[in-house]
């Protein structure tokens, strides 16, 4: 599958419905951003751990596209909130941590355009056989 298929499957998906945008995608990294506004807030007015997580989950699950070839499922996802994160740019960058034949550990951040860190996440995908 090619980048330009997966992105316009991507703007058509969840991903869409956040408002996420791609900034960079290779081997060793993939960086994702959000413009943050109320619809991303929870009643305590920060930025709902369910979207940090989404991004997160999101930028790691097309890291495993670009080093595999195709996408795959996430098996595990491990998440610390670290700092509140509010209303603004975030940019979430993820990076390989291990890889198998048909499994991948990853790692990802999100942090906000003073670059605090607002949570970190790991994660496992498995990639479907072929």
């Amino acid at each position: 599958m090619e980048w330009k298929e997966i992105m316009d499957k991507e703007e058509r998906s969840f991903w869409g419905l956040l408002g996420m945008e791609l900034i960079s995608a290779d081997k060793q990294m993939v960086e994702i951003g959000l413009n943050a506004d109320e619809r991303h807030l929870n009643s305590m007015g920060i930025v709902h751990g369910g979207v940090l997580s989404a991004m997160m989950d999101q930028s790691m699950g097309t890291l495993v596209g670009a080093v595999k070839g195709r996408l795959g499922v996430t098996t595990h996802l491990n998440v610390q909130f670290l700092s509140p994160m509010h209303k603004g740019i975030l940019k979430v960058s993820a990076f390989p941590l291990h890889e198998t034949y048909r499994t991948m550990t990853l790692r990802a951040e999100v942090r906000d355009a003073e670059g605090v860190l607002g949570c970190i996440s790991t994660a496992t995908f498995r990639v479907p056989k072929a």
